[in-house]
């Protein structure tokens, strides 16, 4: 019989990316809009505070064990702008923050536009938990001025994986679900759950 654990969250893509992987280990992920859990204001200076904040929140709301992520962008010419600020980074969403961001780089060479992909996933099994389980994932690479691909959300279309000579939009969502850095984050957080039975 499967678990249910409450997402801190009502993004569908990290619903997808989590409740694949979390399903192999008899945890179904439902989204917290199902219990109608309010927001709450991402005070953290890191992604780790920040999904802290959502996991309890999610807890404390629904009586059931959550998970919540933080993740974001950070880009090596920008001083690791704009990190935590990634999602609400221009105010208006996806399209606009990736204009912002291309913008903000329009004058730093190619090769100067290191950045990764950070995510932090945060387990609680109640809102009092003194021993979350926190797992981070990284995924390294440069981002460019034109978008490809289809796929993903987020930065992915300007997110180049040079090895790959791909976009994180690009990829299929089985590829992307193999290396990136939620991915990351979520198979040491599978590993850690299991351990803990």
């Amino acid at each position: 019989m499967s678990r249910k654990v409450v997402l801190a969250s009502g993004n569908r893509g990290k619903l997808r990316e989590l409740g694949a992987m979390l399903e192999s280990i008899g945890i179904e992920v439902v989204p917290q809009s199902e219990f109608d859990v309010p927001d709450i204001e991402e005070t953290g200076l890191t992604f780790v505070e920040n999904a802290i904040l959502k996991a309890r929140n999610a807890c404390e709301h629904t009586g059931l064990p959550a998970i919540a992520d933080d993740s974001g962008i950070e880009v090596d010419a920008l001083n690791g702008q704009p990190g935590i600020y990634s999602a609400r980074y221009s105010g208006q969403g996806d399209q606009a923050n990736n204009e912002k961001l291309v913008a903000e780089l329009a004058d730093v060479p190619p090769e100067q536009r290191t950045a990764r992909y950070r995510a932090a996933l945060v387990y609680m099994r109640h809102a009092a938990d003194p021993a979350p389980i926190i797992a981070e994932g990284v995924w390294e690479g440069l981002v460019i001025s034109e978008p490809r691909g289809e796929n993903g959300f987020g930065y992915d279309p300007y997110f180049l994986i040079p090895e790959l000579g791909k976009t994180g939009a690009e990829l299929d969502s089985e590829q992307k679900n193999r290396i990136s850095h939620r991915a990351q984050a979520l198979n040491k957080l599978v590993d850690a759950l299991r351990q803990q039975g």
